[in-house]
């Protein structure tokens, strides 16, 4: 996790942060654009954010990072490389690890990375986004089994510890591969349509599934296309997920 000290109340001078995580750069953007001097390549909201890019979520530009003298770099265990963020800290600098597999993580590392990290007062969006979720009622009936592909060629599929799988769950939606060992699995076509699913998900992102990509692979399966941002980003889009996609997956 993080190996940053507290950061009680409001800095008299903000912190330099730089976010190796899309979701995050986003939740600080959100907040306070200023304080961000360094994203990745793959950091695409807000559209029009003004800051130095620094390589990919997998492969930061250390050097660049290390120039840019930033007072704290976000990060996630599952986006980021644990070497790189080694490298990072050996270079002296800061940096916040998040954990981010559910929904009351999501909020948690929020609250941590923003009031905790970078010394700014709890956001309203991020109020807005609970109560948004919390304000869903359960889903009626059981829940329906469903198989979530994030790639093809080769298929790959959500599989357990997921934060997307999560908020399927919540939703009514039970990932039939959610037991797998990996978290990602490699699936073949084959057996994803032997998996008993009655429903396939199909997000935009990383893929980009559409009407004409991926649901002539599923025959016998409805398709429930879906803005991949809703299903896996965490941030200020929370509040629009619980909204949009309990009827993207009817």
């Amino acid at each position: 996790m993080s190996d940053v000290p507290s950061r009680p109340g409001a800095p008299s001078v903000r912190p330099r942060v730089v976010s190796l995580v899309p979701s995050l750069t986003e939740a600080v953007a959100a907040t306070a654009p200023g304080l961000l001097v360094g994203v990745t390549d793959w950091c695409t909201h807000p559209a029009d954010l003004a800051a130095a890019r620094i390589g990919g979520t997998k492969n930061p530009d250390v050097a660049a990072i290390t120039a840019l003298a930033p007072d704290l770099v976000i990060a996630n265990e599952e986006e980021n490389r644990a070497p790189d963020l080694a490298a990072l800290r050996a270079a002296g600098l800061d940096v916040l690890v998040t954990e981010i597999r559910t929904l009351e993580q999501a909020f948690a590392e929020l609250v941590r990375v923003l009031t905790v990290g970078c010394g700014l007062p709890r956001p309203r969006w991020l109020d807005e986004a609970e109560a948004a979720w919390a304000a869903l009622p359960a889903p009626p009936g059981d829940p329906r089994p469903a198989v979530v592909p994030i790639w093809r060629r080769p298929w790959m599929v959500l599989g357990s510890d997921t934060f997307a799988g999560d908020l399927l769950a919540r939703l009514g939606v039970r990932n039939v591969y959610a037991d797998h060992t990996e978290r990602y699995p490699r699936i073949p076509l084959d057996e994803l349509n032997a998996s008993g699913a009655e429903l396939v998900v199909l997000p935009d992102e990383p893929y980009r599934f559409t009407a004409d990509d991926g649901p002539e692979a599923f025959p016998r399966l409805p398709a429930a296309l879906v803005d991949g941002r809703l299903l896996t980003w965490y941030g200020p889009s929370l509040a629009r997920a619980a909204r949009e996609l309990p009827s993207a997956l009817r």
